[in-house]
């Protein structure tokens, strides 16, 4: 079968670095290119990790597009005590070969979706706020959405407060914009990728490879798993952002159900809420594909496969 053609919109981040190695590494998918978003960390330096972890993979060739800086209405607010100053401490990753695209993210997008032979699988594993302004700005580029597998939100528990979790959390009305936009919608939230952990067994069959990437690597993730350590008592960390394009390559390693979602904005202890109806009784149809688990072993034999590729 032909590769799946996606375009991954991230934050980078710590498991974002990871999603985009398995992006690459992967047959069964095709990165066209890569948009950044404010999340994480502010805009520049999540444009420029963007740009370090393609140099480190040798694949400063594939577009990077920075775009927005901000939420549609909010302040911004990111997460330097999860992914350190840079947003991606822990590990020494080489200066950027290659220079951001002009133009942004949005124009980019319009400008990929109508060029592609293929309906095009978008992959957001920040906040929506790049997604949203593109259904905003283009409804044109519609029909050549194949669908979207974000990372976010999640049916019961939020990480960056008690009831949301972090990316829908810092902009939830794109992610309401995106929930409603009647595109097919896959969503790998905080229930399935909590269980999606890189331990520290984990951590040394990956340094084992030996390769520059595997180090680099191994060094985020330490960085990584002492947060979760702390705030958790966790072994290892989870690569949330990682499951989203895991689940468009291999679709029988998460395990699913459709549900209809829709978030919270204007509440103030549940903003960000991804509201997720699992009754089964008369009511609005389901719209989101919703991961519920995943086995993790398979999960994580792809992505030390996937590091191991990059020498």
């Amino acid at each position: 079968m032909a590769a799946i053609p996606i375009i991954l919109d991230c934050d980078p981040g710590h498991d974002d670095a990871l999603a985009l190695a398995l992006a690459l590494a992967r047959p069964e998918v095709h990165l066209l290119g890569v948009t950044t978003v404010a999340g994480n960390a502010p805009l520049a330096a999540t444009t420029r990790n963007a740009l370090r972890v393609l140099t480190l993979l040798g694949r400063p060739d594939v577009p990077v597009a920075p775009g927005a800086d901000r939420p549609l209405v909010r302040d911004l607010q990111t997460a330097p005590a999860v992914h350190g100053a840079s947003g991606l401490d822990g590990a020494d990753l080489p200066d950027p070969a290659g220079e951001p695209r002009g133009g942004g993210a949005v124009a980019f997008l319009r400008q990929t979706l109508l060029a592609s032979a293929d309906p095009v699988t978008l992959v957001p594993v920040g906040p929506l706020t790049n997604i949203a302004s593109l259904l905003l700005a283009h409804p044109e580029v519609r029909p050549r959405i194949e669908r979207v597998c974000l990372m976010g939100g999640a049916v019961r528990e939020g990480n960056w407060t008690p009831a949301a979790e972090f990316n829908i959390w810092v902009d939830p009305e794109a992610a309401r914009i995106v929930f409603r936009s009647g595109l097919p919608i896959s969503m790998m939230g905080l229930d399935v990728t909590h269980q999606a952990r890189f331990t520290e067994a984990d951590i040394v069959r990956l340094e084992a490879i030996g390769s520059p990437a595997a180090h680099v690597f191994g060094g985020l993730l330490r960085f990584f798993a002492r947060f979760h350590a702390d705030r958790y008592g966790w072994d290892g960390a989870p690569i949330h952002d990682g499951v989203a394009v895991a689940h468009v390559a291999i679709s029988d390693l998460v395990e699913t159900a459709m549900y209809r979602v829709d978030v919270e904005t204007e509440a103030d202890l549940t903003r960000g809420r991804t509201i997720v109806d699992t009754r089964g009784v008369p009511g609005d149809p389901p719209n989101v594909e919703v991961g519920l688990s995943i086995d993790r072993a398979r999960y994580v034999d792809l992505l030390i496969d996937a590091i191991g590729s990059f020498r």
